[in-house]
């Protein structure tokens, strides 16, 4: 990377500096304006938008997709941007920003030719930040992920599934026959990606997600050691962009494991 561990440090500082100027000084208040699609964005996306937006440009300039842009303004970034493109999420897990749930992040990921080469995603309320550089590993408050060295059989891991997303027919196969031990989903794409990349969760599935939710968290995995694939092709990154399903697992045996039962039960 042009800018090499220079550029990281500069992302990680500015996303720690928005999340503690724009965000946590709106936690916990009561602001809701719903979008076309019937999901949520506050004061506190917008602002910290406008302020990633002002000095991701400094940084590295260059096109920027965000979650709260128009969707022609997303797709005319996102055409732009072969050569280098920001991808944010000013709030991952608005939800559960506005509900008091202390699951949300700041979401950032730089991208070339349409797959991610640095990816920087922050939790202001744990002060969890989760950061990776194409081919150089990926970390959590400075130490090397992953964090768990057990591997689980297939009956005992733990997976996170976000089941509204996913098909009827695979979402009934999922719920009704497990082939895991315990299953969570707690509402934020971005952590969801990272608490897999370091052993919390052992299987990832989700039916569909925009290149804001996984741009940074598919390379935090993917660095961290972790298999992915979609739903009906086996190159992750070459699945629909705005429409991106995913298998994943940290361990390559179990994600074998995983991602067979899972085409199985579609």
């Amino acid at each position: 990377m042009a800018h090499g561990l220079r550029l990281l440090d500069e992302v990680i500082a500015a996303v720690r500096a928005v999340a503690q100027q724009e965000i946590m000084p709106r936690y916990l208040q009561v602001d809701r304006q719903q979008k076309e699609d019937g999901s949520f964005f506050t004061t506190a996306d917008l602002a910290a938008q406008k302020a990633l937006i002002e000095k991701l440009q400094k940084i590295y300039p260059g096109p920027i997709m965000a979650e709260e842009m128009t969707r022609q303004e997303q797709e005319e970034q996102w055409l732009r941007g072969d050569t280098g493109l920001w991808s944010v999420d000013p709030i991952d897990g608005t939800s559960n920003f506005l509900n008091g749930l202390p699951y949300f992040a700041v979401s950032v990921a730089l991208m070339r030719q349409g797959k991610s080469v640095l990816g920087v995603i922050y939790n202001p309320v744990s002060d969890e930040m989760f950061y990776a550089e194409k081919g150089r590993g990926a970390f959590l408050n400075g130490q090397a992920l992953p964090f768990k060295k057990y591997v689980p059989a297939l009956p005992n891991a733990m997976a996170n599934v976000d089941l509204k997303r996913l098909d009827r027919e695979l979402s009934e196969q999922v719920a009704a026959y497990p082939p895991f031990a315990s299953q969570r989903n707690y509402g934020a794409c971005a952590l969801e990606w990272c608490y897999t990349a370091a052993g919390y969760f052992d299987l990832y599935l989700h039916g569909g997600q925009k290149p804001w939710d996984y741009a940074a968290g598919a390379l935090i995995l993917e660095e961290a050691g972790g298999q992915m694939c979609g739903l009906n092709q086996d190159d992750y990154w070459a699945g629909p962009p705005w429409q991106r399903s995913v298998i994943a697992a940290l361990n390559p045996d179990l994600f074998i494991q995983w991602r067979d039962w899972v085409r199985a039960h579609q």
